[in-house]
């Protein structure tokens, strides 16, 4: 972090602060997304929703009380994570492709409130505006770079605490097997809920700086496609079963797909990630991580 703090003083152009903020926003939503989904086996469909609750709250609380950007980090992340127990709670006792169809649903269901709801400015948006000046930082694009550079480092290694933890070979548990999980006496209900609200939580805290990246917040950039799927395909191309996949799997994505957007165009970013996930489907199907595991042996 004290490498990315000296960048934000040395480093003269900011398009890479842009760009930079983009690839390890991914780090936290494939990080968040394979806490729930590679380390307990539940593929959630409806990251993008999450990640929409933490926007829209931070730019809910920009328009009630014009917070510091901590407070609508935090605001974001809390509310998607109470988002997350309240929809994990009624749906985490199916599995399999009922649960990957009920969280598109809730995506669904969170997109066509905000559609209709004129507080946030409905299908037209919201405007959400930073100020031009912040202490200890040039422009606002390097404080918001710092404090995704701040989300990723700590997810990371929340996550990769998690893996080596007793909650961990839980969740790992019910993943190979949850019936026989179940009946060694590991308490699968609470341990998955446990992963949803987190998961939420840090799809919320990736999604709550956004406003103030794009100034202008709406429900199609907010309930991105993209999203949705960088969160899955992230994580499987990298590995999912181990924290260091997402990693793996954003950064190569994040940044292929940045520098299609630059040098060719960004309609072409998720048919990069569609290419890319079915070649790892068919000949990688541990992702980067299982593979080196593999050629290592």
């Amino acid at each position: 972090m004290a490498a990315g703090y000296a960048a934000t003083r040395y480093v003269a152009n900011d398009y890479y602060f842009y760009a930079a903020y983009i690839v390890l926003q991914y780090v936290v939503i494939a990080t968040a997304w394979n806490i729930l989904g590679g380390y307990a086996g539940y593929v959630n469909f409806g990251s993008a929703g999450f990640y929409a609750v933490g926007a829209y709250t931070a730019a809910i609380l920009y328009q009630l009380f014009r917070p510091p950007l901590v407070a609508m980090i935090v605001g974001g992340g809390i509310a998607a994570g109470i988002i997350g127990l309240a929809a994990g709670y009624l749906t985490l006792r199916v599995k399999g492709v009922y649960f990957a169809i009920a969280t598109l649903a809730l995506a669904v269901v969170l997109e066509t409130i905000v559609n209709n709801w004129d507080y946030v400015g409905g299908t037209r948006g919201i405007y959400v505006l930073h100020p031009h000046q912040v202490a200890g930082f040039a422009n606002y694009a390097r404080l918001l770079f710092f404090a995704m550079l701040v989300l990723a480092v700590a997810s990371v290694v929340l996550a990769r605490s998690i893996e080596r933890s007793r909650l961990g070979r839980g969740l790992a548990a019910i993943r190979d097997d949850e019936q026989a999980a179940e009946s060694a006496g590991v308490p699968t209900l609470r341990l998955k809920l446990f992963a949803a609200t987190l998961s939420g939580a840090l799809m919320g805290l990736a999604g709550a700086p956004f406003p103030y990246y794009v100034s202008h917040l709406e429900p199609g950039s907010a309930f991105s496609l993209a999203i949705a799927v960088n969160a899955i395909a992230m994580p499987m191309i990298g590995g999912a079963t181990s924290w260091v996949g997402p990693v793996i799997g954003a950064v190569l994505l994040g940044g292929a797909q940045q520098i299609a957007t630059v040098t060719i165009s960004s309609i072409l970013n998720l048919l990069i990630v569609g290419l890319l996930l079915i070649g790892f489907v068919i000949f990688a199907p541990e992702g980067i991580v299982g593979l080196i595991r593999r050629l290592w042996r």
